[in-house]
C-alpha cells in the first residue's frame, strides 16, 4: 500500500511564507503526476498546483506568482513553497500521487495551514 505523508503546515501571518513536504512510498517509474490540493471548511477541494513525471507544472490562478511546486526525483518528495501567503489560503492542504500503471490516487491525510490577518 502507498503512503503519502505531508508536513510543513501551521499558522503564518499574512505576507509570511511556509514550505509544504509530501512524502509517497511509491517506486519513482510509476509516477504519472504528484499534486497539491486544498479544502477550506464548507468548501470543495481545490487544486493548488501539480508537477508531472516530466516536470510540468500547472497553478491555480489563485496562488500563480506566489506558490512554487517543486520535486526531489530521487527521493519521491514534492515541495509545496508558499510565499506572500494570503488569509485567503488557509486551508487544509492535501499531497496526492498518481500511479501510472494502476491508474491509482493517492492521497495524503492533509495539513492544516492558517495565514492570520
Amino acid at each position: 500500500q502507498v503512503q503519502v505523508v505531508e508536513s510543513g503546515g501551521g499558522l503564518v501571518q499574512a505576507g509570511g511564507s511556509l514550505r509544504l513536504s509530501c512524502a509517497a512510498s511509491i517506486n519513482i517509474l510509476r509516477i504519472r503526476s504528484m499534486g497539491w490540493y486544498r479544502q477550506a471548511p464548507g468548501k470543495q477541494r481545490d487544486l493548488v498546483a501539480i508537477i508531472t513525471r516530466d516536470g510540468s507544472t500547472n497553478y491555480a490562478d489563485s496562488v500563480k506568482g506566489r506558490f512554487t511546486i517543486f520535486r526531489e526525483n530521487a527521493a519521491n518528495t514534492m515541495y509545496l513553497q508558499m510565499d506572500s501567503l494570503k488569509p485567503e489560503d488557509t486551508a487544509v492542504y492535501y499531497c496526492n500521487t498518481v500511479d501510472r500503471i494502476a491508474g491509482t490516487t493517492y492521497w495524503g491525510q492533509g495539513t492544516q495551514v492558517t495565514v492570520s490577518s
